[in-house]
């Protein structure tokens, strides 16, 4: 299951909308075949290593990191190929959270006569694929917001300027995991000040990748559709939606961006809708967010932040100088927001923490 785990990593810039999946087949000791899922629309994990193994498969035991489908979706149901190959056992690392499967294929395999386990090595196969799960059980992407600092917790000056904060190996780390992500979301403020392009600009071979880069959405949060027409973020290619409660006609009329209204919260874009939306209409597993204080503030109140990345730069940039998140809301001690540290790192000359938000019971309109 660990092997199949590594082979499942190695779609990790390419499965979108699908989740990352390996497979191993082994007999007598030994591994006879190994597959992993690579594009959405191409052979399951389960498929690529029936094919490598040939009839080495009957037999067989298979490993797989997630429960094999049993639906006819873009691929035939990769039970009915483990059952016809004469494969003797299956051990899933954990069931599928898909609607569509969640523990039928499981079930389908037993009724075979086929011998069934799961939850080997369970926690790291979810550690693959958390977008995916949000989306499939709660209806909404899992949110990563990154954010850079300096040593005193500041992320610009007050003027706006914030190039850069951080060293190469950090800003090398952020195309990282846009690569990874499903979409890529910021502010108006961060497109006015920063004038961002929010594309991947990593190659195949710097990804580890035998495909083209793929472009994840770029996502404007605009509630009065104030987007400059010759931003950065416009003049490359790939799909963009803005997201708004405007009603007046958007001066960024390209064939590749989109425009999506919302519900109006106190003038504001709502940004539960506005999730749900991306998760049901485009199929978002990851959201990444580089954005200002303001709508990482507003997501972090909300509580619909999953993750936060934040690089930390050794230097400080003063009193004067803006800081992480806007949450004029929290006035006392108590009204902290509590953080669990998962990670802290060097990267280059700074420091990467990476942490989960303690959840709160939120109302979600």
């Amino acid at each position: 299951m660990s092997r199949a785990l590594q082979l499942a990593q190695r779609g990790l810039y390419t499965t979108h909308p699908n989740p990352r999946v390996g497979c191993v087949l082994a007999k007598a000791g030994a591994i006879v075949g190994e597959g992993w899922h690579e594009k959405a629309g191409e052979p399951h994990a389960e498929i690529n290593a029936l094919r490598q193994a040939g009839e080495k498969a009957a037999g067989a035991t298979a490993y797989v990191t997630l429960e094999p489908c049993s639906h006819h979706g873009r691929t035939p149901p990769c039970v009915d190929a483990l059952i016809a190959a004469g494969v003797s056992r299956v051990v899933a690392a954990m069931e599928d959270p898909n609607p569509l499967v969640s523990g039928n294929g499981l079930k389908m395999l037993a009724q075979s006569g086929m011998a069934v386990e799961s939850g080997l090595l369970e926690s790291q196969a979810r550690d693959l694929n958390p977008g995916f799960i949000k989306r499939m059980t709660r209806g909404l992407p899992w949110v990563r917001v990154k954010l850079a600092m300096s040593l005193d917790g500041r992320t610009a000056m007050a003027s706006g300027e914030s190039r850069w904060i951080t060293d190469t190996p950090a800003r090398h780390d952020v195309q990282l995991l846009r690569a990874r992500s499903s979409a890529v979301m910021t502010g108006i403020g961060t497109l006015m000040t920063d004038d961002p392009r929010l594309d991947v600009r990593l190659t195949s071979d710097e990804l580890g990748i035998s495909l083209p880069v793929r472009q994840p959405l770029r996502v404007v949060v605009d509630s009065k559709l104030r987007c400059p027409t010759q931003a950065k973020i416009f003049q490359s290619a790939g799909p963009i939606l803005i997201m708004t409660t405007s009603e007046q006609e958007a001066a960024c009329t390209r064939e590749n961006v989109s425009v999506v209204r919302l519900a109006n919260i106190n003038g504001q874009v709502n940004l539960y809708q506005a999730l749900n939306w991306l998760a049901e209409k485009q199929q978002v597993n990851e959201l990444h967010v580089e954005a200002g204080s303001i709508l990482s503030g507003a997501l972090l109140e909300a509580d619909l932040v999953d993750e936060v990345v934040i690089d930390m730069a050794p230097h400080i940039m003063g009193d004067s100088a803006r800081g992480l998140f806007h949450l004029p809301q929290i006035a006392s001690m108590n009204q902290r927001i509590g953080l669990d540290i998962l990670d802290i790192r060097a990267v280059g000359h700074d420091w990467r923490f990476t942490a989960r938000p303690k959840r709160r019971v939120i109302e979600q309109i």
